[in-house]
């Protein structure tokens, strides 16, 4: 219980630099939104209910960190607007952005593992519904 009070107040930064960092992303192409808050929601469990709560009720932001942490994922539209984001900012930054081609082709790997990660590895909200429906429920 003490060493939980004594690393509140740093759990909590860290959840005010998330929120920031997520409403960054909210204007920002390419800047991760959901994510962040995803954090900030975990740090502030932590730290402060009430700004926990706050993040949970957050509109459109707060579902998201709610099905994220029941086990859902995002939805399948949000994927594929994810994936393309990802693809593109990474591709147009080793294009233009960068001189050096192994730089650029280090970017562009690292947005293609970005992606494959989001496409293979996160769970896609209908499906997991739709597998969650298919299963028999206990008496």
């Amino acid at each position: 219980m003490a060493a939980r009070r004594a690393t509140a107040p740093l759990w909590f930064v860290a959840g005010l630099l998330s929120v920031a960092l997520g409403g960054i992303g909210i204007i920002v192409p390419g800047l991760p939104t959901t994510v962040f808050f995803i954090v900030a929601a975990a740090c502030f469990s932590r730290s402060n209910k009430r700004f926990e709560q706050w993040v949970l009720n957050l509109p459109r932001i707060g579902t998201l960190v709610r099905d994220h942490r029941s086990g859902l994922g995002m939805p399948r539209r949000a994927k594929v607007v994810a994936v393309t984001m990802i693809l593109v900012v990474s591709t147009a930054s080793a294009v233009f952005a960068i001189g050096n081609r192994a730089v650029g082709a280090a970017v562009i790997a690292l947005g293609l593992i970005g992606a494959l990660y989001v496409t293979f590895r996160v769970p896609t909200r209908e499906r997991v519904l739709a597998e969650r429906d298919r299963q028999p429920t206990p008496p």
